[in-house]
């Protein structure tokens, strides 16, 4: 018997094991407890939506906040769930009045769910109420009490709790009933919130508004009788009138948004950048967008950039509100285009660093081949030699491929990788030269953040105390707290110092630039700012970029299809739109880059050539970066022995001694020296020499061929008679008015004085052009002509 009996205990006990480990399995909360797929949202620095982007399964399901509304809390607590902060996850007293109340009614009227039930039959998907899963929620909601505070479990309502339509959690809701965060609802807002999820189908905002209305007041009636709210804040909460429907959310960065949940997943996100700023910014590129589709040009780009920390302040990566047909949805801040003269202040400012260049030095400024590359000025006109500052602040193309050239494609390129340019993706040699006027790739998001590294460096070098951050050379953030910490402090500058970086500052604060017909255009503003413009081959991509000690701001106008347009040039069509920009930011302080004195020297420069001055230089002391001592000596500037008269060279082998007399004289290469007259009417050739003086060690090396340059080939096409055209040859003389004879294949052609130009028309083949000055100086051009059929 005792034996039949223990084996009795035995089943029971395994029997009761059994039922509690499969009640246990069946009530175990999933883990995670909630995972459905989120909304992305972002926010502004003061925590203001300006976006969001609908969850992957079609549902607004905003991220949760950081805290819980106060109002929210007590109006869900008050109407849902009572003593929800006194029972253990199931209120068993609501059990017993619900059983009593839908026996009475024959029918179920009242679940007698805790708050806690609530969250565990949404955990498990909303399941059709049964008994079965009535049991279920309940033994669920006693396991979750275990694991989860009060405040844990209400929070988790709140963002998954039925608000309406495809709305679930109160934050969504609120953004999509009342336009404002939870935390800022007013006592009704939050207490028509707090009645939607117990019947969101039938009290939808927009129907039945005086079933909502109801329960609306009922539960403002509750909460003054538990004291929290007084008879005269019920009676304003109830003349609040109900949402009538949905509201759009806000989409003032959808780039930005789509730019964050590529990034970080779907998630709500901190951004910093200015709200305000943000739809300001948009105000005005609908106004310039309307303006420039009367040409064809739909599609605008701009960021505003804190310069000191490089955070974004204003991100708008195409045009606002943009017609389908115009390509909307991409975002050209981070596209791929041609920079145009934007990477010219990178070269010079890792010029002045290494001390080959000093800001005021003379660069040619004449038509030169480079192979097939054959670049030219924008105005399509030349200087001859004209200094390094204001060839930045002209923006010219033949100085700068010059300073390539010396400098080196190879380690410009490695600089602009280092930087961040990940664009410029193929070896140096496939860029070549034309890397300096675009023709390589950059994204706007890029060179912004390059140039407000630039003011960076300033920025920082005082209180860094004249030591060196690598990490001040960065790209933009967009998450407020990206912001990296300081790195190791370095007494190497790196690439560009801190006097480099102001000297190309003060460059790019001559406001002067080229328009479409070359004539130069000056923009007045009544604050300080270095600015560059870009424009790229075949009119593509116009560009503008500015900075000044508080901000840095890229703007990018063009078509996103790549579609050139006539007068798309940087100067005519981004540039109005970056100092109307700066016209709604605050002024900067300080409002101008402190100079870092402490990597400048005052230096004798030669007025004329802007190198170290020599013997015989005019001279003019100028600031300049203290690696100058490094910089070649003025050569521009040659010795010469002349006459008293100062008519005549001479030396000692056919003059006396004391008629003679030393002086310096400004000479440039003949080609130089054709355009820089032009500018430039006090620059004189040198003086002939005395009779029975003439040195011939000079032969040739006063002329220059200015059409055609190298050894080359010439195409020419026929005529209407079906004759070959003409060849304009053109050629530059050290001296005005020189006499120059003309010779092809040694015979004879004419003389020219004054303007050296002759129209030929030789047959094709291989020909020889020989030139021949007053003073028996030659010149001898090989070339082939080819007649196009």
């Amino acid at each position: 018997m005792l034996g039949k009996l223990d084996r009795g205990k035995k089943a029971f006990l395994v029997g009761t094991g059994l039922l509690v480990a499969l009640l246990s399995y069946w009530s175990r909360p999933p883990r995670p407890l909630f995972d459905r797929p989120l909304s992305t949202v972002i926010e502004d620095r003061n925590g203001d939506l300006l976006g969001a982007q609908i969850a992957a399964d079609g549902q607004w399901r905003f991220p949760a906040a950081d805290s819980l509304s106060p109002k929210l809390r007590a109006g869900v607590v008050a109407f849902e769930d009572r003593r929800f902060y006194r029972h253990t996850g199931v209120d068993l007293r609501a059990l017993v009045r619900a059983c009593r109340q839908n026996l009475a009614a024959g029918r179920v009227v009242s679940g007698g769910s805790t708050l806690t039930m609530q969250v565990a039959r949404l955990a498990l998907g909303n399941p059709p109420r049964t008994l079965f899963r009535k049991v279920q929620e309940i033994l669920m909601a006693w396991r979750l009490s275990l694991r989860y505070d009060k405040d844990t479990l209400l929070g988790y309502w709140l963002q998954h709790a039925p608000f309406g339509g495809n709305v679930v959690g109160v934050e969504a809701a609120a953004w999509r009933y009342f336009a404002k965060p939870a935390a800022h609802l007013s006592w009704g807002e939050a207490a028509t919130l707090a009645v939607l999820p117990n019947s969101p189908g039938l009290i939808h905002p927009g129907r039945n508004r005086d079933a909502l209305r109801k329960k609306r007041d009922r539960l403002l009636r509750r909460l003054k009788e538990e004291g929290r709210l007084s008879e005269l804040d019920v009676q304003l909460a109830r003349e609040e009138s109900l949402p009538l429907r949905p509201r759009a959310l806000p989409q003032l960065s959808p780039h930005l948004l789509a730019l964050a949940k590529q990034n970080y997943g779907p998630g709500r996100y901190r951004t910093t950048l200015d709200g305000a700023l943000q739809e300001q910014v948009g105000t005005l590129l609908r106004r310039y967008a309307l303006r420039l589709s009367g040409n064809q040009v739909h599609n605008l780009a701009v960021l505003v950039l804190d310069t000191e920390s490089g955070a974004v302040l204003a991100y708008h990566g195409n045009t606002p509100e943009l017609a389908a047909e115009h390509s909307p949805a991409v975002d050209i801040a981070q596209a791929p285009r041609s920079p145009g003269s934007l990477l010219k202040p990178a070269l010079y400012a890792l010029a002045l660093t290494e001390g080959t260049l000093l800001p005021s030095q003379l660069l040619p400024d004449v038509p030169t081949p480079y192979g097939s590359f054959r670049p030219s000025n924008f105005n399509a006109e030349f200087a001859g030699a004209i200094p390094a500052d204001l060839a930045l602040a002209r923006s010219l193309n033949l100085p700068f491929v010059h300073l390539l050239q010396q400098y080196g494609v190879p380690r410009f390129h490695q600089h602009l990788r280092d930087w961040g340019f990940t664009f410029l993706n193929r070896p140096a040699d496939h860029y070549g030269l034309s890397l300096i006027l675009g023709g390589g790739e950059v994204s706007l998001w890029q060179i912004t953040g390059w140039y407000a590294s630039l003011g960076r460096r300033l920025r920082h070098f005082y209180p860094q105390q004249g030591r060196y951050d690598a990490r001040d050379w960065r790209l933009p953030h967009y998450r407020a707290g990206d912001a990296p910490a300081a790195g190791r402090l370095d007494p190497a500058a790196g690439a560009i110092s801190a006097a480099a970086a102001y000297t190309t500052v003060q460059a790019l604060r001559e406001l002067a630039r080229p328009d479409s017909e070359g004539r130069w255009e000056y923009f007045r503003s009544d604050r300080p700012l270095a600015w560059k413009t870009g424009t790229s081959i075949g009119f593509r991509d116009a560009w503008a970029v500015g900075l000044d000690p508080g901000y840095t701001i890229g703007v990018w106008v063009g078509n996103a299809d790549g579609e050139g347009r006539p007068g798309l040039v940087g100067v005519q069509t981004a540039a109005p739109v970056l100092f109307e920009i700066l016209r709604l930011l605050p002024r900067s302080e300080p409002a101008w880059f402190e100079a870092p004195f402490d990597e400048l020297r005052e230096r004798a420069i030669c007025q004329t050539s802007g190198s170290p001055a020599l013997k015989g230089c005019p001279i003019t002391r100028r600031w300049v970066p203290e690696t100058a001592d490094r910089a070649a000596p003025c050569s521009a500037h040659v010795p010469i022995t002349v006459d008293r008269s100062g008519r005549y060279r001479v030396d000692l082998s056919c003059a006396e001694a004391a008629e003679i007399r030393d002086t310096s004289w400004l000479v440039l290469p003949a080609l130089q020296a054709h355009y820089y007259r032009a500018g430039h009417p006090e620059y004189r050739s040198l003086p002939e020499w005395a009779p029975g003086c003439a040195d011939q060690r000079e032969a040739g090396s006063r002329m220059a061929l200015i059409y055609p340059r190298g050894k080359e080939r010439i195409l020419i096409t026929k005529d209407t008679d079906g004759r070959p055209g003409a060849v304009v040859f053109r050629l530059a003389h050290q001296q005005p008015d020189a006499l120059v004879y003309w010779h092809l294949d040694g015979a004879y052609l004419g003389v020219t004085r004054t303007y050296h130009e002759m129209a030929l028309s030789p047959p094709a083949g291989a020909h020889r052009l020989s030139l021949v000055d007053g003073n028996g100086r030659q010149l001898v051009h090989d070339f082939e002509l080819i007649v196009v059929e």
